[in-house]
């Protein structure tokens, strides 16, 4: 273990269902979790089985009845009991995020905060679950329209933010009324076991959570053929999204989908040039590229180009240290695993071959391992696979426009639309260019748009839905209309 908590207790290792922590039955059929900074062992989980899975279901399917019939109040003393309990230990729940996912203790403590924000803001909204009164069509009916709980929902989550990314879904599941069984990534299942302990020590009731790891073909189908799952919300890549999707056809399940990005980032001529360089440090290089919402292209106008292009490069060679995630003055970590590096340097590879111009970094850094340098491309075109493919890594591609129609297009011409993000100063501009954008969130002058406040999510493949906000809420509920007739004496 390379890493000592203040609360060890904090560190479990076994499938969480039913209210307790159980060793998988599957005899070498447990996770290793491993330390992407140095690929040390931390820790060795429990793997589910599709009987486990199942009970998981079954305990969820029972801990149902009696949550949904809870008050709203009630609800929220519980979320709010867990939201305090997760700030009380913010210090260790950030140590073990950095020790399995590799970002650096800071950013690490910012999701634990950001995370826990969710968990505070639908402990609120839980008491705001409003119904109707609609006018009626004749004096002896009214129309009356209440929100009920859709049932028991399955949650799948990935890597990057594996504290977060848990707490946007459960925290509105449990508001509604939901009870939840909840894959966590088999790279990061630390961080979510516990988030699960400190739910145990909220008070929440058995079965109202549960938290299963292990392979995706295994527990996947059980989640999506169960008729008792009546929701699945999953953040991932687009082609899981789909196939997913497809398993769900078959019980016509309700779904959230947050899906791949490919985001724009775009710098006009009349931007603040150097609050600009700053939105890109924060939306290209936060946890080393791996977001979904990270811009993947920097689309700058030729008239300032050369100068977006030196300041880039002068503000990413001093601004970031590459290193372990625990070492202090590190503001950089790791990739996840090999593949990803593999995929981040197939892909700078190959634009290079293509045309693109190697500005600063390219390679593997000389930490080696999965630590990846902070590289800029120059001469970029819309078409190569830099541009045309999520990167998931810190590579910025920088591409030449001219105009503000040109640069709209090119911003547009992808099949997914998540996050995007532009500078101008320009008003009218502003919001000609907010309208034309095609994604779900538009960043104005800012490199950073999420918060537990505002709807989060994406157009055309990019998914559907929202989480977090007042609309974080709406796909966990289903309305009923109540027609009253024979009221006329």
């Amino acid at each position: 273990m390379s890493f000592t908590l203040n609360d060890p207790n904090l560190l479990k290792t076994g499938l969480f269902i039913d209210g307790e922590f159980l060793r998988s039955e599957t005899d070498g059929k447990r996770l290793d979790v491993s330390n992407p900074a140095n690929g040390s062992i931390l820790a060795n989980i429990a793997s589910a089985t599709k009987e486990e899975t199942e009970a998981a279901i079954s305990a969820a399917e029972t801990a149902q009845i009696s949550w949904s019939k809870t008050t709203a109040k009630e609800r929220a003393a519980y979320l709010q009991r867990w939201y305090q309990l997760v700030l009380q230990h913010v210090d260790d729940l950030a140590i073990i995020l950095t020790a399995e996912q590799g970002k650096v203790l800071a950013e690490a403590k910012g999701e634990i905060i950001y995370g826990a924000n969710y968990i505070e803001w639908f402990a609120e909204e839980a008491k705001r679950i409003y119904g109707d009164i609609i006018p009626q069509p004749a004096n002896d009916k009214r129309i009356v329209c209440v929100k009920q709980p859709v049932g028991v929902v399955a949650c799948i989550t990935p890597w990057n933010f594996p504290n977060a990314m848990l707490t946007r879904k459960i925290a509105p599941a449990l508001a509604a009324g939901c009870t939840v069984v909840c894959k966590m990534a088999s790279e990061t299942p630390l961080s979510a076991l516990a988030l699960a302990e400190l739910a145990n020590r909220a008070g929440i009731p058995k079965g109202v959570i549960n938290m299963v790891a292990g392979s995706a073909s295994v527990i996947g189908p059980v989640l999506t053929e169960s008729p008792v799952i009546r929701k699945l919300s999953f953040t991932g890549s687009t082609e899981v999204g789909k196939m997913l999707l497809e398993q769900c056809a078959g019980t016509v399940k309700k779904v959230s989908m947050e899906l791949g990005g490919n985001a724009p980032f775009i710098i006009f001529d009349d931007a603040d040039i150097d609050s600009a360089i700053d939105g890109i440090m924060l939306s290209k290089y936060r946890n080393s590229g791996q977001t979904c919402v990270c811009s993947n292209r920097i689309f700058v106008q030729n008239s300032v180009y050369d100068q977006v292009k030196d300041k880039l490069v002068e503000a990413v060679s001093n601004r970031i240290n590459l290193g372990d995630g625990q070492t202090e003055g590190s503001t950089h970590g790791p990739l996840i695993n090999d593949s990803a590096v593999n995929d981040v340097q197939s892909l700078v590879d190959t634009s290079i071959t293509e045309g693109a111009e190697l500005l600063l970094g390219g390679k593997v850094s000389e930490l080696g391992g999965r630590f990846y340098e902070p590289t800029i491309l120059g001469k970029v075109t819309n078409d190569m696979p830099v541009a045309q493919n999520e990167i998931f890594g810190p590579v910025a591609p920088l591409i030449g426009f001219d105009t503000e129609q040109e640069v709209i297009a090119m911003a547009n011409d992808t099949d997914v639309g998540l996050a995007s993000y532009f500078y101008s100063r320009d008003v009218g501009r502003v919001w000609r260019v907010s309208e034309a954008l095609e994604y779900g969130i538009v960043g104005v002058n800012e490199g950073i748009i999420s918060n537990e406040m505002a709807p989060f999510g994406g157009v055309k493949e990019s998914g559907m839905g929202r989480e977090g906000s007042k609309y974080g809420l709406d796909d966990y509920l289903e309305i009923k209309y109540i027609c009253m007739g024979g009221l006329e004496s």
